[in-house]
């Protein structure tokens, strides 16, 4: 966005690797949407301010107020509390017909109990407002379910939660992949679909996302999408609508109302060349995004994870592999020796993950292959000893 625009931001504290991208700051708590308006009010007063955006799932009911007081574009505070609130999103698209889940709004195991019985097993334990598959696991009969709400209730609230109900929801079966969409004024426009591998089963933990600029599946997948958003309501924006293929058809898991996590904007610009984080910064500000691609290949993230909970003593990749291999565009180390991974369901991503890789290629295939190749090369080692 620092390429095209002048950039404020408000935050939680002083910036740090944001100075140079940036022109000014203000620090809130982000767990108050009012001192976050505040400072976008604060900002606004030093500043000549186009457009309000944000990246931050926490984030996009105050960003959608802070935008109408200050009579900017933006989506509707309405239509973003109905992507936040997983409950209300699945009432909608009930409403109008788009392909979803069975979902009902639980606040005790008797509830849930209940709910799980009128659903039928297998189901999905779900926070209404959370975000990154925190709290999310599936059950797949009675005798899980206590241990299930226990895990789902843990991950629910908090901060930035504006709900601490659970939805208990028909359990989706088949892959998994997100429709990377644009929107401006009211048109939306289905760019890329993101293929995801889920792991760590009852869980639904990301581990690997490829974007292909020639996937066939796009047309399948975009209508759904497409018409759920129109049903949320969401009149401008980047979103990121998770769906399951199932035998009945693509179903809708979540309708995020912006750029998806785990660098996907980053993989839709290396396979397509649109730049989501431009493209939101344009639509922000009112101006019709340039949508024509300028690449036309695959990319792909492999998020690196231990074998097992413990100390991380060694992480690295092949020095040579990795100054040689062109295709190879980020290797990124989140942990270091010394420093302990938890994996779920103790864990979640912030504390799991080591790192990632992310690499290129003519073909989702040959995505893949790359993928497998450069983890070869990757060595990982984690002290799971418990002697304290």
């Amino acid at each position: 966005m620092a390429a095209a625009y002048k950039v404020v931001i408000v935050t939680d504290a002083r910036p740090t690797w944001h100075i140079p991208l940036v022109v000014d700051w203000e620090v809130a708590d982000l767990s108050d949407p009012s001192a976050v308006i505040a400072a976008g009010r604060a900002l606004a007063e030093r500043h000549d301010v186009a457009g309000v955006l944000t990246w931050d799932e926490y984030q996009l009911v105050p960003t959608a107020r802070l935008a109408q007081i200050l009579g900017l574009p933006g989506a509707a505070p309405e239509a973003m509390r109905a992507c936040r609130d997983k409950g209300r999103t699945r009432s909608v698209l009930a409403e109008h017909q788009v392909g979803s889940a069975a979902s009902m709004r639980t606040t005790s195991l008797l509830e849930a109990v209940l709910a799980a019985e009128s659903i039928g097993y297998p189901i999905v334990l779900k926070p209404a407002s959370n975000a990154a598959s925190i709290g999310v696991i599936r059950v797949d009969d009675g005798e899980g379910l206590t241990s299930g709400w226990e895990f789902a209730t843990a991950g629910a609230g908090g901060v930035g939660s504006e709900s601490d109900d659970v939805l208990v929801e028909e359990y989706l079966d088949g892959p998994e992949v997100s429709v990377e969409c644009v929107t401006h004024r009211g048109v939306t426009a289905a760019v890329a679909v993101t293929r995801k591998t889920v792991g760590f089963a009852p869980f639904f933990e990301e581990i690997a996302h490829s974007v292909d600029a020639h996937d066939p599946l796009l047309a399948e997948v975009a209508p759904v999408a497409t018409a759920a958003i129109a049903a949320l309501g969401i009149s401008t924006g980047v979103q990121h609508v998770e769906l399951r293929l199932t035998d009945r058809g693509p179903r809708i898991i979540e309708v995020n109302a912006r750029i998806g996590g785990d660098l996907i904007g980053l993989l839709v610009s290396l396979a397509t060349g649109l730049d989501l984080a431009r493209i939101a910064a344009d639509l922000a500000c009112g101006t019709a995004p340039v949508l024509a691609p300028t690449r036309s290949q695959a990319a792909a993230i492999r998020l690196l994870y231990p074998d097992a909970t413990g100390i991380l003593t060694h992480r690295s990749i092949d020095d040579q592999f990795a100054r040689t291999t062109g295709w190879l565009e980020d290797v990124r180390w989140l942990r270091g020796p010394g420093d302990l991974t938890v994996l779920p369901p103790a864990g979640d991503l912030d504390t799991a993950r080591i790192g990632h890789l992310l690499v290129t290629a003519p073909t989702a295939d040959t995505a893949q292959q790359r993928l497998h190749l450069a983890l070869d090369h990757v060595t990982l080692t984690t002290d799971t000893r418990t002697d304290e």
